[in-house]
């Protein structure tokens, strides 16, 4: 009998919502078909089965919350006592080892005590003829090895002893606590208090947060609290921008595309951030630096029926105008129904957030943690301008607000930057040629 566990199936996800079961109890399986279709906060995902079997026992209930580790179904493999997933093999220690540490399904995970070597095993002085071996899976073996820890010393709580990735975790954790200095700095800061929660009053309706909600709640707060935001805005005159995408629609159409006005945007913002590669960086708050990043990954703010997803748009600066409308069509229509791969969530370095396909004139937009800015786009719009012969003509105007982080960007370098973005956007040929 298997025992299947919910496994980390992604970098951040610890617990998931079941949406649907896609089997039954009875029912006979294959390895790699779908058991259950569940939601994170990033994507929803349907988890295959790692063996075949029949259906023995469903432990979780749709619209139930399961946390990593926890066994939710039980498959019947033909064997009598409880099987260990594929994944989740134990290998004893070896020097040599070098297995992929991706997270996996299957993999089990718990967390465990640790307890420190005694040495009491040997005489004082005398050598160590080796290291004992110990079962681990080989995530968790990669991380000893990536943090330093003596997996020896590691009492392990899965099944046989096995030492899990939590449980190097939790000795790291003990090990910087009990390092930690008696004295407190002076300036010191205590943890937020976490706030009571509301008290219940007449005519109100109680919303509980999705999975994806909880996250979106969690990093606009951080944002703000640790990122001291400060923004520049302007109005950019689009109006031959507009009139060669309009023609160039068609050709667009024929290749089966969609084209708006977001490529055009995105190439602006790549062929600017190439000049102003501090705003393609984040902040190093512990080691006090500013980390460049060599590719720019462009995220594109998503208004999807459960909240804001961010897909990444990888390697921008490659990417032509069609090809990107492309590529962009496919991210957003997979963010907007759930489908979107958790890669293409990630390694973002900038976002661009579009409130004007709302309607919406201006804003003031909150940067992604740890990016150092991102792009608010405004509804393109006819107004009265004066021009240069002083005469008042209407043309369409795009207004533009770059949120940054102040730590490290000052207002000269965002004005800058968000000048050059106006420079490509008021003339498309400079888009064509960066």
């Amino acid at each position: 009998m298997l025992e299947f566990r919910f496994a980390d199936i992604g970098e951040g996800i610890h617990e998931g919502v079941i949406l649907k079961w896609l089997v039954e109890v009875g029912q006979e399986i294959k390895e790699g078909d779908s058991l259950f279709l569940v939601e994170t906060d990033k994507v929803n995902a349907e988890i295959p089965s790692p063996a075949d079997g029949k259906i023995a026992a469903i432990l979780a209930q749709e619209g139930e919350t399961i946390h990593v580790g926890q066994v939710v179904v039980h498959i019947d493999t033909g064997e009598g006592e409880a099987d260990v997933p594929p994944e989740a093999a134990v290998e004893p220690v070896g020097e040599s080892d070098d297995e992929d540490a991706g997270a996996v399904v299957g993999a089990l995970e718990s967390s465990g005590k640790v307890l420190a070597p005694s040495g009491e095993a040997a005489p004082q002085g005398a050598p160590q003829t080796g290291k004992r071996k110990v079962l681990a899976t080989p995530v968790a073996r990669k991380l000893a090895r990536d943090l330093g820890v003596d997996i020896t010393s590691v009492v392990g709580t899965g099944p046989q002893g096995r030492v899990m990735k939590e449980d190097i975790q939790r000795a790291v954790h003990e090990v910087r606590e009990t390092a930690a200095p008696a004295a407190v700095p002076v300036d010191h800061q205590p943890a937020p208090v976490k706030s009571a929660p509301l008290p219940a009053g007449p005519n109100e309706e109680r919303i509980p947060l999705t999975a994806l909600g909880k996250t979106i709640a969690r990093n606009m707060a951080q944002s703000k609290r640790e990122i001291p935001h400060a923004a520049v805005m302007d109005d950019v005159d689009v109006s031959e921008l507009v009139a060669f995408r309009e023609e160039a629609k068609a050709s667009a159409a024929t290749h089966g595309i969609k084209l708006t006005y977001l490529p055009f945007i995105v190439r602006a913002v790549t062929a600017a951030l190439q000049e102003f590669p501090k705003l393609n960086a984040s902040f190093d708050e512990t080691g006090q630096a500013v980390v460049l990043k060599r590719d720019i990954n462009v995220g594109i703010a998503v208004d999807t029926p459960d909240g804001l997803l961010v897909p990444v748009l990888k390697h921008a600066v490659r990417i032509g105008i069609l090809p990107m409308a492309k590529r962009l069509n496919e991210l957003i229509e997979q963010a907007r129904s759930r489908t979107i791969a958790l890669e293409d969530l990630q390694q973002g370095t900038f976002t661009i957030t579009n409130y004007g396909a709302v309607g919406v004139g201006s804003g003031i937009p909150v940067i992604r943690p740890p990016e150092a800015a991102i792009l608010g786009v405004g509804a393109i719009r006819k107004r009265p301008v004066v021009g240069d012969d002083d005469q008042v003509v209407v043309r369409h105007m795009l207004p533009l607000t770059v949120s940054f982080d102040h730590r490290f960007v000052d207002g000269a370098t965002a004005g800058r930057f968000l000048a050059k973005v106006r420079e490509y956007l008021e003339d498309p040929k400079l888009l064509l040629l960066s």
